[in-house]
């Protein structure tokens, strides 16, 4: 084969294993704090706001998950978060359908399924409530590996003390980044657009 015919060649290989990786999603495309090495996703068990056993794992299988950790007396941080990630999605509502994003509340004592969902529905009416035994919202916790929530604080105006990053799967179940408080939205649409590409026919 001539120089010539060896560069077509070479030519064609790269853009066959371009178009094949296309989907493909680099570590260091995304704006979040990208994990050194996506991890499966956790299994865990709390209810849902219509009092229906709600199993982490398998109700988000083949899906773009966000997860997070909050409770709706927070006065800044979940709020913002849950403000931010509606936004994005009202901005990219293509993805918004192949999405799930589950709030689990860390104060059960005030937190109750009917608070729970009215305070989602001020962001997005599909957002997922969770709640538990103090016992089953640690057991939460544990799977994903952050430290337990902490009350403090005494009288009825406690606050809760608790991880305050997002969690991001893509549908492959495995977990790609994580987005702290203070994520500007154009890291957030951005992500979004690059996770929405993983399927699970690539893992």
């Amino acid at each position: 084969m001539g120089s010539r015919g060896l560069i077509l060649t070479v030519a064609i290989l790269a853009l066959v294993a371009g178009a094949c990786s296309g989907t493909r999603v680099s570590q260091g495309d995304l704006m979040g704090v990208a994990m050194a090495e996506p991890t499966p996703k956790p299994d865990f068990t709390l209810t849902d706001t219509e009092g229906e056993r709600f199993q982490f794992a398998e109700e988000t299988e083949g899906k773009l998950t966000l997860l997070y950790f909050g409770y709706t007396y927070c006065p800044d941080i979940c709020p913002v978060h849950l403000a931010q990630i509606a936004e994005a999605f009202d901005q990219i509502p293509q993805i918004s359908g192949q999405a799930k994003v589950v709030f689990v509340s860390v104060d059960p004592e005030r937190d109750t399924p009917e608070r729970i969902r009215t305070f989602l529905d001020n962001f997005d009416s599909g957002f997922v409530g969770l709640t538990g035994t103090p016992e089953e919202i640690r057991a939460a916790e544990e799977a994903l590996g952050v430290p337990p929530s902490v009350k403090e604080g005494n009288g009825e105006d406690y606050t809760v003390g608790h991880t305050g990053q997002v969690f991001a799967w893509a549908a492959d179940g495995l977990l790609y980044a994580q987005y702290p408080f203070g994520t500007r939205q154009s890291a957030w649409i951005n992500d979004l657009e690059l996770l929405s590409r993983i399927t699970p026919e690539e893992a």
